[in-house]
């Protein structure tokens, strides 16, 4: 048994969803800019309160850990992890182009073999974080911060369809969608219940971080004086 509290603030969306032996029970969320400081903790507690479930009940919390927003990262893993130690439960990280292609798998009702996912975050810009996974979700190219151009991903669109999505997919649209076996999927945010089973994944596996010690994955580094998020 297991019931998972799952913490989404990677981006401009909060959101929490709360599942039980991988089956989600309920998810909260809302996309604005700022929200996450005055939102996230009202969300745990209604997303609990909907489910009929307390605090004392969960077995683990997972959080969405980067890359994305400095800020919302921030916000969410502080929040992950005041509760773990609170209620004395394992921590566990989601790497959030993980969860985000996760997601995205399970709304597609079917995708041609050799078919390759790439989700992607907004960094201003052209720049975005992303990275490529298989229909396995194994990576075949690593995360990282990518200034796109008309060059772009050429490696993988030779031989792949490739589906782009996330909030930096819609304004690479026009450089991506220049080549025949780019999909760029402009409608997807990000959301809590993506977390589901890779959280069921890593629970049954036991793999949880030190809660101590344990960081997000900011990627870049914040710049004091300069607005990110």
């Amino acid at each position: 048994m297991s019931l998972i509290l799952q913490i989404e603030t990677a981006t401009q969306t909060c959101s929490v969803a709360l599942a039980q032996n991988g089956e989600l029970l309920n998810v909260i969320e809302k996309t604005d800019r700022n929200i996450h400081a005055s939102n996230i903790t009202l969300f745990i507690e209604e997303v609990l309160k909907q489910s009929n479930k307390s605090f004392k009940d969960l077995d683990a919390i997972a959080v969405s850990m980067g890359p994305g927003s400095y800020t919302g990262l921030r916000i969410g893993v502080s929040t992950a992890k005041g509760l773990c130690y609170a209620l004395d439960i394992p921590l566990i990280a989601i790497n959030t182009l993980q969860a985000m292609t996760s997601g995205f798998k399970s709304k597609c009702f079917s995708v041609q073999a050799n078919t390759l996912f790439c989700p992607m975050i907004d960094a201003r810009r052209m720049e975005v974080y992303c990275s490529v996974f298989d229909d396995n979700l194994n990576v075949i190219l690593h995360t990282e911060a990518k200034i796109i151009d008309e060059t772009s991903f050429n490696d993988v669109l030779n031989n792949h369809i490739v589906y782009f999505f996330g909030d930096g997919a819609e304004k690479c649209e026009e450089m991506l969608g220049l080549h025949l076996n780019a999909r760029v999927m402009g409608d997807y945010q990000n959301s809590a219940k993506d977390l589901t089973l890779p959280a069921l994944e890593k629970f049954e596996n036991k793999d949880f971080v030190d809660v101590a010690y344990f960081e997000p994955f900011y990627l870049k580094e914040f710049i004091a004086g300069k607005k990110k998020d």
